[in-house]
């Protein structure tokens, strides 16, 4: 039973009881000679002693309906308004009187639940500035150490093999023997471990800003990888004031995302959206690689469930979208409150 059935029910229930108290009363006070003149008389072709009662359940119905109709509006909006609040977006009464007492407590909840997002940003913003200074000069001189050896060595020799073994297949003459697919799968490998090593470097460089602002920081990583890797990069990117700890949990996100990207999409394409909407901080990372199954155990990866944790310490939520063959989207989605602003 919906809410206008419910009242059209009562409605006609209350009326009936009303008629049946207010006849009692005046029948004991005027009685009448005999109960047969109520239905002797007729109206409509109906005895009177039924035209009664069943007006009387109409009018019921009638108010029950349109209190029916009011007071599912009323839910309706109340529900709407709990939804724009699990979206963080600003609350504003606009209804009537009625509702003011749910209106005032859904006011606090949502002065509650800004100040929780609040304090976990502050508490992200301390904690990454304080394992900064504690780890900074140690991590990043033997970060930069590694990642230059194995760029000045390693790197080296797989593109110096990647170019010996290009030069051996193009020199031999085209036909479908073993020896030519075992020396096509050899070049696959060593162009696979060229990309596990980029994806590597890329994290071995410092994972901090340095003093620079998110957009920045995030042009110069897609600029050095797209100049190293055979994939386009595109970007959109809105210049927006942020905390530190926000900036640097978002920058590790996209590093995690493109070197995922690297190691197992085999994407051509990579596109990535830095952008502020509706007291919102969206970064987006689309690719056009394999993909994968949603309920396989990628999901539940290292590095999936690490920048699962990154947006709630945040105080945002991560969404991941991938589907075989047709790429994987990844977006993190964190409110814009306490002294961040879009510039």
């Amino acid at each position: 039973m919906n809410v206008i059935q419910r009242h059209m029910f009562v409605g006609a229930s209350l009326s009936l009881i009303l008629l049946l108290f207010f006849s009692i009363v005046y029948f004991t006070v005027f009685p009448p000679a005999t109960l047969a003149l109520l239905f002797n008389k007729e109206l409509m072709d109906l005895p009177f002693g039924f035209i009664v009662p069943i007006v009387t359940i109409m009018i019921g119905m009638l108010v029950g309906f349109l209190s029916g109709i009011y007071s599912r509006k009323e839910l309706q909006f109340v529900a709407d308004t709990l939804e724009e609040l699990d979206k963080g977006r600003p609350i504003h009464n606009k209804s009537g009187p009625s509702l003011e007492g749910i209106f005032l407590q859904v006011g606090k909840l949502q002065h509650r639940i800004n100040e929780q997002v609040r304090l976990a940003q502050k508490l992200a913003n301390e904690k990454a500035e304080d394992h900064e200074k504690r780890v900074q000069q140690v991590v990043s001189e033997e970060r930069n150490r590694l990642a230059r050896e194995l760029h000045d060595s390693v790197s080296q020799q797989l593109f110096a093999a990647s170019m010996l073994m290009s030069a051996i297949t193009e020199t031999r003459e085209s036909q479908d023997d073993r020896e030519t697919k075992h020396l096509k799968m050899v070049e696959e490998t060593i162009h696979q471990s060229q990309l596990e090593m980029r994806a590597l470097l890329l994290h071995l460089r410092p994972a901090a800003l340095k003093g620079k602002s998110l957009e920045e920081g995030i042009k110069e990583l897609l600029n050095e990888l797209s100049q190293k890797v055979p994939i386009e990069v595109k970007w959109k990117l809105e210049s927006i004031e942020l905390d530190k700890g926000v900036e640097d949990h978002l920058f590790r996100i996209l590093q995690e995302s493109v070197s995922n990207t690297l190691r197992h999409a085999k994407a051509t394409t990579l596109d990535v959206l830095l952008i502020h909407r509706e007291e919102r901080i969206i970064l987006r990372i689309v690719d056009n690689g394999v993909g994968f199954k949603m309920d396989e155990h990628k999901t539940a990866s290292y590095g999936l469930q690490n920048m699962h944790e990154r947006a709630l310490e945040i105080g945002g939520a991560l969404k991941l979208v991938s589907l075989p063959q047709k790429g994987t989207r990844l977006e993190v989605s964190v409110p814009l409150v306490g002294g961040e602003r879009n510039d």
